[in-house]
């Protein structure tokens, strides 16, 4: 374990602790990054964690030095942990969700309250699968866990993942199945592990499973995605919860139906963005979303009133029109709020195709045909599907 000071211009000093053991129930050891105020055992601070498979040490780790320095520098102990079987951490990982993960993340939630750093409090914020495993462990209620930030995640892993939709088979069953899995049964750093790297890197390789079998075999809604999903049992998630997506992504969709269901306090946010975080996603524009985590967490960590949970349980960047284009830098347009969702005035319409246009009531039975160049697609994001129109003959 390897102290680091960390200068900068936030209230409070940071320290870096470069890398710490937490031992599970097991006996197996997870690797996790921490960034504290100097003085947090005098002054102890609420920790925010950040739980994933997807390496610490070189793989998110610019990512999480634009975050977590920012939360310790502000009162929060910002924790970086290594899923059990990816990263840094020993053991091995079967597969996304599984209730192993959760268990483990229980435990890591349970020793952060223990620390003399921490006040007892914890906070969970993750985008994608962090999004996903802060949903599935507040739905286990762990005592310490008070407060989520879920980005890009979902409420329902098999109508509104990445594995099956309307019963078929997406894409990125196979292509983000062997990226991920790829991820996962990368090597641990010598510098962290020591000479234990290629034991380490052999139990991944012949422990970590084919992920993407699972999926492939289970075709059909069943047990192994209602695992996970919290739609199953919405009134399982009790704890505050800020679900954050964007336009531009593939998991817009779920934010409305958890404002919709869920039982506690929770509020929304959807931007132009794609699959990253706020503060630095496109297209733009931009949002300074750390300093809005803070306003979450010190009202819900911390018992501070900043007036966040009397402000609209929606906002949303209404996108204006603009031209087609491969990328874009920014989407123009303008936020808009609903004070609670569904918002007064907000229904469902049924629009039919019809010749020329969209129009209420039963589809014509005319012929419709669509012209378009063979090259046009339309890609919304990390993750998203390509959908391809044909020419007409």
């Amino acid at each position: 374990m390897k102290d680091i000071r960390v200068v900068t211009d936030f209230p409070r000093k940071v320290r870096e602790i470069e890398n710490v053991w937490i031992s599970m129930p097991d006996g197996v050891k997870l690797a996790a990054r921490i960034w504290v105020p100097e003085d947090a055992e005098a002054d102890p601070v609420p920790a925010v964690l950040e739980y994933l498979p997807y390496r610490k040490r070189d793989g998110t780790v610019e990512r999480d030095a634009l975050t977590h320095p920012y939360f310790a520098g502000h009162g929060y102990a910002g924790v970086r942990v290594d899923i059990r079987g990816t990263g840094d951490s020993e053991g091995v990982c079967k597969g996304e969700y599984l209730k192993q993960e959760q268990d483990d993340c229980m435990a890591v939630i349970e020793w952060l309250a223990r620390q003399p750093w921490c006040s007892g409090v914890v906070g969970m914020i993750g985008i994608s699968w962090g999004g996903f495993n802060g949903l599935q462990v507040a739905a286990r209620r762990p005592p310490a866990l008070k407060a989520v930030i879920s980005l890009c995640s979902t409420d329902d892993r098999y109508n509104d993942d990445i594995h099956y939709l309307g019963g078929a088979q997406m894409g990125d069953n196979l292509g983000w199945g062997t990226t991920a899995w790829a991820i996962a049964i990368s090597p641990p750093d010598p510098l962290i592990v020591g000479d234990r790297w290629r034991e380490i890197w052999e139990g991944r390789l012949n422990g970590n499973g084919m992920w993407m079998k699972d999926w492939f075999e289970h075709q059909r809604r069943d047990e192994f995605y209602k695992h996970g999903s919290i739609c199953e049992d919405y009134s399982n998630v009790e704890i505050p919860v800020y679900a954050v997506g964007g336009w531009a992504d593939s998991y817009p969709n779920p934010i409305f139906r958890m404002l919709e269901r869920l039982p506690g306090v929770r509020k929304g946010l959807i931007g132009p963005w794609g699959h990253k975080y706020p503060h630095f996603a496109m297209p733009g524009p931009r949002i300074g979303f750390l300093k809005e985590c803070l306003r979450w967490w010190d009202q819900y960590l911390k018992g501070i009133d900043t007036g966040i949970g009397q402000e609209p349980m929606l906002r949303a960047w209404m996108q204006d029109p603009c031209p087609p284009a491969a990328i874009y830098d920014e989407r123009p347009g303008r936020w808009v709020a609903e004070l609670s969702w569904p918002g007064a005035g907000v229904s469902e319409r049924s629009l039919a195709l019809s010749p020329g246009l969209l129009a209420e009531g039963a589809s014509s039975d005319d012929v419709l045909t669509i012209c378009s160049p063979s090259t046009g697609d339309s890609r919304r994001g990390p993750g998203a599907a390509m959908a391809w129109i044909r020419p007409c003959r």
